[in-house]
């Protein structure tokens, strides 16, 4: 353990020094002789030393290049232990770390080398936190220090089964071999716990830092993370930190084409399915795991931790990288109960039951919008087409539609409630789209259709719409769609200038709205299938209902007024300036 390897170092340095002064040159003779470190490891030896504040440094005076060290005497660090209540590192500290790693890193590195890293960190100190407690446990128990060693090292009492020699803070004690280590720590993790495949496997430290440059920038990330433990830090603050990151590099991500759906968005669509314990919520489009885990959240902050662990999570992505930061980030949030899943939900959608598709109570996804090469001859090609795309195929240029199709499906039939984020485009759109949202319309599915204000998503500044679907709508609401227009609902982004952003009180008007099936002028408006039809099943919410513009009151007497006023100071600047071309002349 980290412990037990540095305070030999502290004790080999204070048999030889004390508490007198001494340089690193002295330190590297006598960590080279007594404990066969090198130069290298030295640097880390001091810098861990200083860290935990058993060492003190100052320049030297004779060059302020170099340093002079000096070891903290065995009462201070007992007294400086007392002192220290607990060791958990604040949100803002937290962030702070990751915001250093970011600017290291820029555009050169692609950004999940922070989260694997981030995820890595957490594990590794977490092991230990278990060890120590199982450690403890055992001799407890009876058994002697090394039967309660080996037994502490068993993987039944951790999270994740990882090899001591891998443990982080064993990995960076030789910084000149970090890319090989680490490699090899994240294959040997990988091997040993099968869910953490996607996340560490196609991970290479080694290709990696084959760039010089890339090298030195792995060495200060590792440095970064070690600078505090990740032992107790709650799973919120470690949560948050993770979205921090996804939202951090969203812009220069979005111009790679890779998506980011606003997490006020996918609030707003949780908000409105509203998930219960018990329930099981599916993502076929799972991303980053953000809507499965505000699913969570939203049940969690309702009716506690408890009930939250009672609701099941169901997710499909089609890229390996991509699913691995979702893995990681439903670890990351403390939630268990996930099940995601690799491959192409269009095509091979992995949730079975016996020989049909496995149904759920909620289905949300923001799908790619406008997604290219699903025509009928390629859906044609899938599993369970004739069950899933019975409204129609959809066009080559856009799969829109064929990804709500088979939520549909995938949605239960007495409880079923289906949410998806989709382009504007598609509710108005005519060929092979109009003829699938045709079919849909009068088979009476569709609920409520929100308009989306513009510029909320990093990648388009198109506005976007939601469409709630329900197989089960009560009485009153057949035949009818409720459209609204949120599209003034929004504030100006306080990190993004040119973004907006949905905030509390607009997220809480139009979910009102939705549950209670209201209407309001300018915002929303309850319209009959029938109308829909005259207007040629056009969904565009701009044709039912259009923002009132905010007309100004005038004063006409006031008005008049300051005419008046205006013109009078008129003729008293030009009998002015008549006077002046006098004196001119």
């Amino acid at each position: 353990m980290l412990s037990n390897w540095l305070g030999k170092r502290y004790e080999a340095l204070y048999e030889a020094f004390g508490q007198k002064p001494f340089r690193f040159n002295e330190a590297v003779l006598v960590l080279k002789e007594k404990t066969k470190d090198s130069d290298d490891q030295v640097n880390v030896i001091l810098a861990e030393l200083r860290k935990k504040k058993w060492l003190s440094v100052d320049f030297n005076p004779d060059d302020n290049r170099k340093r002079i060290y000096q070891l903290k005497s065995k009462e201070d660090l007992i007294s400086h232990a007392l002192s220290i209540t607990n060791g958990q590192i604040t949100r803002s500290e937290l962030y702070g770390i990751l915001k250093r790693a970011a600017d290291l890193i820029r555009t050169r590195v692609d950004y999940s080398f922070i989260l694997i890293l981030l995820f890595y960190k957490r594990i590794s100190d977490k092991w230990e936190i278990e060890y120590e407690d199982a450690h403890k446990e055992a001799l407890e128990d009876g058994l002697n220090e090394k039967e309660a060693k080996e037994e502490a090292k068993n993987s039944i009492y951790h999270d994740f089964d990882i090899p001591e020699e891998y443990l982080w803070e064993q990995v960076r004690k030789d910084p000149a071999r970090l890319p090989e280590n680490f490699s090899k720590a994240m294959k040997a993790i990988a091997q040993r716990n099968p869910e953490l495949r996607d996340a560490f496997e196609n991970v290479d430290f080694v290709q990696f830092t084959s760039n010089l440059e890339n090298t030195e920038i792995l060495r200060q990330l590792v440095e970064t993370f070690s600078a505090r433990s990740l032992h107790h830090v709650s799973a919120d603050i470690l949560g948050d930190a993770y979205e921090w990151i996804l939202r951090y590099f969203a812009p220069q991500k979005a111009k790679e084409g890779e998506v980011y759906t606003p997490r006020e968005v996918i609030n707003l669509l949780i908000e409105i399915l509203d998930p219960k314990p018990n329930e099981s919520v599916y993502d076929p489009a799972a991303g980053s795991g953000a809507m499965l885990i505000s699913a969570f959240h939203h049940v969690e902050n309702t009716q506690g931790k408890e009930a939250a662990n009672k609701i099941f999570l169901f997710g499909q992505e089609s890229n390996h990288r991509t699913l691995a930061l979702a893995k990681m980030n439903v670890y990351i949030h403390d939630i268990r109960n996930t099940n995601l899943v690799h491959g192409d939900t269009l095509l091979y959608p992995k949730f079975k039951e016996g020989q049909a598709l496995r149904k759920f109570d909620a289905v949300v996804a923001n799908p790619p919008w406008n997604q290219y090469g699903y025509p009928e001859e390629t859906l044609k090609k899938g599993e369970y087409w004739r069950e899933r795309y019975n409204f129609g195929f959809t066009p080559k240029q856009s799969a829109d539609w064929a990804w709500a199709q088979h939520m549909l499906k995938s949605a239960k039939d007495d409880s079923g409630r289906v949410g998806i984020v989709i382009d504007n485009g598609c509710l108005f759109r005519g060929g092979k789209e109009k003829a699938v949202r045709t079919t849909i319309l009068n088979a009476n599915l569709i609920e409520s259709i929100i308009l989306l204000p513009e510029k909320l998503f990093y990648n388009t500044g198109a506005p976007g719409a939601i469409l709630i679907f329900n197989k089960n709508k009560l009485q009153e609401r057949k035949d009818k769609i409720l459209f609204i227009n949120a599209s003034k609902e929004f504030e100006q982004h306080p990190e993004v200038r040119k973004l907006n952003r949905l905030g509390t009180e607009n997220i809480q008007k139009i979910v009102a709205a939705c549950k209670d099936f209201s209407e309001e002028i300018g915002f929303s408006r309850i319209v009959d299938l029938d109308e829909i039809k005259e207007n040629d099943y056009n969904l565009n919410v701009t044709l039912y209902v259009f923002p009132e513009e905010e007309i100004e009151e005038i004063d006409i007497e006031k008005e008049w007024q300051e005419l008046a006023e205006i013109e009078s100071e008129l003729v008293e600047n030009k009998e002015k300036i008549k006077t002046y071309l006098n004196q001119i002349k």
